[in-house]
């Protein structure tokens, strides 16, 4: 019998909560670990309609990327809907866990899926938790055939499924050595810089970071969901390895939220 935790103790194992960041809370966030475990489904956001679709699935466990909980509530009533989230969870019996930043920072987490689907190879963390730490947020990537700016961008576009990114002026750059980091990374924009990269590919990128540093780096700003996406596929591989034949599924009613116009 595979029990919730079971599930859980996978992931914290490839993913450690020791290695997530002061202000994230990732972990279980509501639920009963000890419950036998029915089936997982995995999701970036942590919605109504993905409790739902859980319970309709015979599902018992929704693992996420984004945590459900960042904010102590301070009432629970259905007024907001995290708090009519946590009530669908409840009713139904369904435990939660997130793994947010102890994602991005292990060893083949966020960034590190997100170098391999670009077809890079891997040389080191952008952002090390310590130094000379394996573990930490962001990574730099080296090309083997070098791509000029419109060739990145047309990769970056074609593998997260962005519509649109958001860009610096070109400079005529071919790119041979990338940094990145999945969810807003706009912060590390200097490390990516002294890094050596040509290119920095992040989300939520500020103008005034535009203005600062595009003419040091060339900066690709894609979608938030779409630079986190691949956390879904990381989960399933973790999850299938360990417990192979058991049942793990996509959520198939989560949408970005952002559209594009």
């Amino acid at each position: 019998m595979i029990l919730n935790a079971d599930i859980i103790s996978a992931i914290n194992n490839y993913a450690p909560l020791s290695l997530q960041e002061k202000w994230d809370n990732s972990g279980v966030q509501l639920g009963d670990v000890t419950a036998p475990c029915r089936g997982v489904l995995l999701c970036v956001d942590v919605t109504e309609q993905v409790v739902a679709e859980a319970a309709r699935r015979g599902c018992n466990l929704i693992v996420s990327h984004h945590p459900l909980l960042f904010k102590g509530l301070r009432n629970i009533t259905g007024s907001t809907p995290v708090e009519r989230a946590v009530i669908a969870a409840i009713r139904g019996g369904i435990t939660v866990y997130s793994g947010h930043t102890s994602l991005d920072s292990a060893p083949g987490g966020i960034s590190h899926c997100m170098v391999r689907m670009l077809g890079a190879r891997f040389e080191s963390v952008l952002e090390p938790s310590a130094p000379g730490a394996e573990t930490g947020l962001g990574a730099v990537a080296v090309f083997e055939t070098p791509l000029n700016e419109d060739a990145f961008v047309r990769l970056v576009k074609d593998t997260f499924g962005s519509s649109v990114c958001r860009c610096s002026r070109p400079a005529g750059r071919n790119i041979e050595r990338l940094a990145l980091c999945g969810g807003s990374g706009g912060e590390f924009i200097p490390r990516a810089v002294a890094s050596g990269a040509q290119a920095y590919l992040t989300s939520d990128v500020r103008y005034h970071d535009f203005v600062d540093h595009g003419g040091d780096i060339f900066i690709v700003d894609i979608g938030h969901y779409e630079s986190e996406s691949c956390a879904k596929q990381i989960f399933y591989r973790i999850i299938s390895e360990k417990f192979p034949n058991f049942a793990v599924y996509y959520s198939q009613t989560e949408q970005n939220p952002i559209n594009y116009l």
